[in-house]
């Protein structure tokens, strides 16, 4: 019996921990570290995270023997999450060049985005979607949407069903619908695409109209689009076609009790909402254009293109059809709208439309999460929407979006609890993406490059 208990109390002892043998050398441990549960809002103090071959590989209770090339990061009074999913990004084309590709992935990491959905897509984003999954890039995981489905790339049943075929045979994740696009060439597009098996989203066509493209089935409707005119009343009989940017022209009409029941009509037909709310936060809004150019993250994008940003707002805000009382109404529709959405719709997924005016890649997730929790939602919430209903739109829970064994090593170290206030994302030790780590002097080191050339564009 003796020699029995001994024998059971070696093998619990070989289960508690990893032996040495099993820890490879080239295993990178992060110690003593607070592990978020963005599930539950909990945090686990004092564990140890070993990575392995790009994988979280055990999560322990205690630092174990380790052996000889382990690398080991110090984790003490730090907090562990996984990586932000950009849920509505944009990756340049090859006219911009190879550099301001490779830099504008690097963007994304920096601010702790490790997975991006990339939402006009192009031949060249297939190439650099497996070159990201094989680690031969250093970039985000990336899922391409096709080039852009529109009424000039689709003004036809016949053209949607090639266009769709051909998108679905070229292996993109997913199809862009962009505005214009007729009534009989979309139920085309959703007729062709439900036969190859491939999905849709992005904007919702006018012709199209909020209702309808709920029951086609989006896998996301992206910007609130289409929503702001459902809620117009028929009895208003307006032009759709009049309704100004994303239903602006509309807002004293629309009527708020209509959003259950397009809320509820998100549940029934399972379509996720991207609100990209930083957009009407910053493009849309009645800040100043010159300040927000002036703002420090501005650095890193050609200077050019900064003067392009600043023209674009001031057109759009300054005109006879614009005041700063109905964006500030059209503002609180909106934020209705999301809080509703997340809270009893099919769900929300965090996105902020970049590059876009105003919003530098990576730094613009930020604003997002602060759109967010001006509309409701609590920093976890946040958080969740940019971490586990990513992994649940791809259908890969598990493989992303926790911190759990199995998953993979896509995570930020934090110096403080972003659940106590969502500032603290700003806040990092290091960004890792796919167990590969970047230290925050790394990553300042890349960001002082990057700037220095924008400032020559």
């Amino acid at each position: 019996m003796y020699r029995l208990l001994t024998l059971g109390l070696l093998l619990a002892a070989c289960n508690s921990s990893p032996s040495q043998e099993i820890i490879p050398n080239d295993a990178i441990v992060i110690s003593s570290v607070n592990v978020i549960n963005v599930r539950d809002g909990s945090t686990d103090p004092d564990k140890t995270v070993i990575i392995s071959d790009g994988k979280i590989s055990e999560i322990l209770d205690e630092i174990p023997e380790l052996p000889n090339g382990v690398s080991q990061i110090d984790g003490e009074g730090k907090y562990l999450m996984p990586g932000l999913t950009e849920m509505h990004a944009h990756i340049p084309s090859p006219e911009w060049g190879r550099n301001r590709t490779e830099e504008t992935l690097f963007l994304y990491l920096s601010n702790g985005v490790t997975t991006i959905r990339g939402m006009l897509g192009h031949p060249v984003h297939l190439e650099l979607r497996e070159q990201a999954k094989h680690n031969e890039i250093l970039s985000p995981r990336i899922f391409t949407s096709s080039p852009s489905l529109n009424g000039n790339t689709v003004p036809t049943p016949e053209e949607a069903r090639e266009k769709v075929t051909a998108y679905q045979q070229d292996g993109y994740d997913f199809l862009k619908i962009h505005p214009g696009i007729p009534l009989d060439a979309f139920d085309e597009l959703v007729k062709t695409a439900n036969e190859v098996g491939i999905n849709f989203a992005g904007h919702v066509p006018v012709d199209v109209g909020i209702r309808h493209a709920l029951e086609s089935g989006y896998a996301s409707v992206d910007h609130v689009d289409g929503f702001l005119e459902g809620l117009v009343p028929e009895s208003a009989h307006v032009q759709p076609d009049q309704n100004g940017f994303f239903g602006y022209n509309f807002t004293d009409l629309a009527d708020e009790s209509k959003i259950d029941e397009l809320v509820q009509m998100t549940n029934e037909y399972n379509v996720w909402v991207v609100p990209t709310q930083s957009l009407f936060d910053r493009w849309f809004s009645p800040e100043d254009a010159n300040a927000l150019a002036r703002t420090n993250e501005m650095q890193y994008m050609p200077a050019s293109t900064i003067e392009n940003w600043v023209s674009s707002k001031q057109n759009l805000v300054n005109n006879d059809g614009y005041s700063a009382d109905q964006w500030e109404t059209f503002n609180i529709i909106r934020q209705k709208l999301i809080y509703q959405l997340h809270h009893n719709g099919h769900g929300l997924l965090l996105g902020s439309d970049a590059p876009q005016v105003f919003n530098v890649p990576g730094f613009s997730i930020h604003h997002e999460l602060r759109g967010m929790l001006d509309a409701g939602l609590t920093p976890l919430e946040a958080i969740q929407i940019g971490t586990l209903n990513p992994a649940k739109y791809f259908g890969i829970e598990g493989e992303f979006g926790e911190v759990i064994p199995g998953a993979s090593a896509d995570l930020i170290l934090l110096n403080a609890n972003p659940l106590d206030n969502i500032e603290a994302l700003q806040g990092k030790t290091g960004v890792m993406v796919r167990g590969r780590w970047l230290s925050q002097e790394e990553i300042d080191r890349r960001l002082s490059e990057i700037a220095k050339v924008s400032a020559q564009l």
